[in-house]
């Protein structure tokens, strides 16, 4: 009895052992083939050219994940040549036809219904009223009805093809629609950052709107430019917007921005249309489009805004198209008449202030988003600008303090142009100045300088007249110059 007892208990100890083989080949069979399902899924949206099937669409809704690494997949973003594919799915054209000739710049915006309120047509007035008869020649506008209500949509195209005719005649105009069969499953997504169903429905709907708008718009023209269909433009934003781009030759960039809300306002190269639409349709439904295009940006390594001043276009809509909620954002540094951008000509920069961490002085005189920052200034202190050339200069202004600093501006100073270089390598000055006059409330400007000043200017300088316990930041500096001098 005791033998058969423990040939029994052996024989069961050999059982659990060998059940315990089995579940543990089973667990490393399920890891092995849940990785292999993963990579064979990655390497699918890689290789894949056009649109992601049924199924697929399931597989990126359970796998995909919100915690994008920019750094680890930068390289492979920017070689995948098959990123430059188009994606393959129909448009409506629901007015205007193929543009006969690639333009400089397409501006592209996507509408819905809203609730309440609809700006999309004062939106499209704006974009016409403020673009010269030159300007137009140069551009493409391309609405797309997102909306899958078909009356809606078609009242929208009555009221367009009614106020603008002529632009659509001209080949300026188009409005397209992409049938809801294209579109992929918006229901039961992922409630990342614990969005409500229905804010997420419409936030990941946004991103395949985009998406198909920007496929759409990928040979269009050199440049994109994306608005929101409740935009007021500056006047001629296509020259300041040309203009732009042209000091950015020879240096690399993703994306600039002339508007520091949402997605208004943000010029991408037409080239990298494609990529942008592919990679919106892949994580659409992990967050919102303005979240993944800082994404994008990162991916193609950009990883600084670039963004200008004064912008070039204002948010003006009331409502949100989200179930009509309040949308007051506005952005402060909008200016109607921003043609007038200034010319800022080469020079070098230099402070005997205090300077606070990395404020330094070169971020003063650029055209971003950007201001130095000083330490408490005392009298006699000075930001100087030495020009490589001397030059004629019709307009200066000056702004300091910001909109959360707002005592951080110059109490007490005065502007200075100068002549007559003198110094070597190690610094230069000139050494005679002209007062061209007071900082009021922490700003200056002056206009018909090259009338005031009989000499060509080599410097500048904003000098402290009077000690500050207040630290300064010099927000801007803008000049304009005229003709340049003979030498």
């Amino acid at each position: 009895q005791v033998t058969l007892v423990y040939a029994l208990l052996h024989m069961r100890h050999n059982l659990i052992y060998f059940d315990k083989m089995r579940c543990l080949r089973k667990r490393s069979a399920v890891s092995f083939l849940g990785v292999l399902v993963i990579c064979l899924l990655f390497m699918n949206l890689y290789i894949e050219d056009g649109y992601v099937l049924e199924g697929d669409k399931q597989l990126i809704r359970e796998t995909a994940t919100h915690q994008l690494n920019p750094e680890r997949y930068v390289h492979t973003f920017k070689d995948l040549s098959n990123f430059s594919g188009s994606i393959n799915i129909s448009y409506r054209y629901l007015a205007g036809t193929p543009l006969p000739r690639k333009k400089y710049l397409t501006i592209g915006l996507s509408s819905v219904k809203r609730k309440k309120g609809n700006y999309l047509l004062e939106t499209i007035k704006s974009i016409f009223e403020q673009s010269s008869y030159e300007e137009l020649k140069e551009i493409a506008v391309v609405v797309q009805l997102a909306d899958f209500d078909s009356t809606w949509c078609e009242g929208m195209i009555k009221d367009i093809s009614l106020k603008f005719a002529h632009h659509i005649i001209a080949g300026r105009l188009i409005v397209i629609h992409v049938p809801e069969e294209y579109y992929p499953v918006l229901d039961g997504l992922k409630r990342n950052y614990n969005d409500p169903e229905d804010r997420v429905k419409f936030r990941s709907k946004q991103n395949v709107d985009y998406a198909f708008l920007l496929n759409f718009c990928a040979n269009l023209s050199d440049y994109y430019v994306m608005l929101e269909d409740d935009v007021r433009c500056s006047k001629n934003f296509l020259t300041a917007v040309k203009k732009v781009v042209t000091s950015r030759e020879g240096s690399y960039w993703v994306t600039l921005e002339f508007s520091k809300l949402g997605y208004i306002g943000k010029l991408y190269h037409s080239h990298d249309l494609p990529r942008l639409a592919h990679f919106l349709l892949m994580f659409y439904q992990e967050m919102p489009c303005d979240w993944l295009l800082i994404h994008f940006r990162g991916l193609l390594a950009q990883k600084e805004v670039i963004r200008f001043k004064p912008s070039l276009f204002q948010h003006m809509g009331y409502y949100s198209s989200y179930k009509g909620a309040e949308n007051k954002l506005k952005d402060d540094d909008f200016e109607e008449e921003s043609f007038d951008i200034p010319d800022n000509p080469p020079a070098n920069l230099h402070t005997n202030m205090n300077v606070f961490e990395n404020y330094e002085a070169s971020k003063a005189y650029s055209s971003n988003d950007e201001y130095f920052w000083g330490k408490a200034p005392s009298t006699g202190d000075f930001y100087g600008i030495v020009f490589e050339k001397p030059i004629k200069i019709s307009k200066i202004k000056v702004v300091t303090g910001t909109e959360d600093r707002q005592n951080d501006i110059l109490h007490h100073g005065a502007l200075e142009v100068g002549e007559k270089i003198v110094g070597g390598k190690k610094g230069k000055q000139c050494t005679t100045y002209l007062r061209l006059g007071e900082f009021k409330n922490g700003n200056f400007e002056i206009t018909d300088v090259e009338h005031k000043v009989l000499f060509d200017i080599n410097c500048m300088r904003i000098l402290v007249t009077k000690s500050q316990k207040e630290w300064l930041i010099i927000r801007s500096i803008s000049i304009w110059t005229s003709q340049t001098p003979n030498q």
